[in-house]
């Protein structure tokens, strides 16, 4: 690790913290909805340093900092949620029902204090900052921005990301090697039978009895179909049925997500899921069709920059975590497949606070803290990859 970077970098990117809050701000005040995010994307474009700029993924935007060559992506996410606000700051969101509710606020301002001070002093490698549309709804922006080809045209070698953590203290990083969050799937089960009078039942083929034992039999899955030691979970989410108290309905369905931290778990999970509801609505007269619509696969940090980053953290004053792995997902995941890649969450609470909360709110100082986690893992994918 060159500790002239290092230094040089660490020193500019504080004096840019300033800016950042006061950009951070403005994000969080006013905040886009998925596919709605070009207004957040020119706020942040104007905080940015001149680059050559290209947009993409139809609301996003890649902006090279620091001349031509071999480069390092670093993400940020543009999108707000659905959310009613009730933090009471005073910068709280001025559009009703939308809310930076996921640390994108954050993030953004950390990115771009990073590549302020890489615009500043130099670095190892030019940093293409990565303002990015629509994470948290699908088609996935990740995935666009794969599909449309500019990391290779801007000759990218890593992407790296960071994203707030409420789970683990503040000033704590984790820096997981390996699957960190699982695959996504969402999942349709419609099974047809043949309605009619609750009174005679014997004259039906009743969905709904059948789409309960489904519900209770894909239960086992998970506990009987995948390694105790690897990670996954199944849940359903809606059942529908029917519209009346007398009437067996014709149809019933249940939606729900399939989620796996192994590639070979989700493609065996799809297989029985589909198996396991189309014989047991047999078994009472029906049919049943599922349907899959894939999401995001596992996010997979890569091993060598991984172990790259984690010393840098230290000399940047952050502590290492312990692993961290859930079964949430992040399309960030789509990079991965593309590229080395990185993700690295930081530390906010530590406590029961939760992302997509109306009352989810990151102190001003964990800008700094995702600035250094995101410095570290450019300065790693710089020594490993460029």
């Amino acid at each position: 690790m060159n500790e002239h970077h290092l230094a040089a970098l660490s020193a500019a990117l504080e004096e840019e913290l300033p800016a950042a809050v006061e950009l951070r701000h403005r994000i969080h005040a006013r905040p886009c909805l998925s596919g709605a995010e070009a207004p957040t994307r020119d706020l942040v474009l104007a905080a940015l340093p001149a680059g050559s700029t290209t947009k993409v993924a139809d609301t996003g935007a890649v902006v090279r900092v620091g001349g031509p060559g071999p480069a390092v992506a670093v993400r940020g996410e543009l999108d707000a949620l659905a959310v009613q606000e009730s933090t009471g700051a005073l910068w709280t969101s001025e559009h009703p029902g939308i809310m930076h509710a996921c640390g994108h606020d954050v993030h953004l301002a950390a990115l771009t204090a990073l590549a302020r001070a890489v615009e500043r002093v130099g670095g190892p490698a030019p940093l293409l900052a990565v303002l990015q549309p629509r994470e948290e709804t699908y088609p996935s922006g990740a995935q666009s921005i794969v599909e449309d080809g500019v990391l290779d045209r801007e000759h990218c070698r890593a992407v790296i990301g960071a994203h707030v953590q409420p789970l683990l203290s503040a000033g704590a990083v984790a820096c997981t090697p390996g699957g960190v969050n699982a695959s996504a799937d969402e999942f349709t089960i419609e099974v047809r039978g043949r309605g009619g009078h609750a009174a005679y039942p014997h004259l039906t083929r009743d969905p709904v009895v059948a789409l309960a034992h489904i519900v209770v039999a894909l239960q086992s899955l998970v506990s009987r179909g995948t390694d105790p030691m690897s990670h996954a979970v199944l849940s359903v989410g809606t059942l529908a049925a029917g519209t009346a108290a007398n009437v067996i309905p014709g149809t019933a369905e249940a939606r729900g997500t399939l989620r796996a931290l192994d590639g070979g778990d989700r493609e065996t999970l799809h297989r029985r899921l589909a198996r396991t509801a189309e014989l047991v609505a047999q078994t009472q007269g029906c049919t049943a069709e599922v349907t899959i619509d894939h999401g995001e696969p596992v996010l997979h940090n890569d091993e060598e920059l991984a172990a790259a980053a984690l010393p840098v953290l230290g000399s940047l004053g952050l502590r290492a975590a312990d692993s961290l792995r859930s079964a949430g997902s992040d399309d960030f995941s789509f990079f991965c497949e593309r590229l080395p890649s990185l993700m690295l969450f930081v530390g906010t609470h530590g406590g029961a606070e939760q992302l997509h909360s109306p009352t989810f709110l990151p102190a001003d100082a964990r800008i700094r803290d995702v600035g250094r986690a995101l410095l570290a893992g450019y300065l790693a994918a710089a020594e490993v990859t460029v």
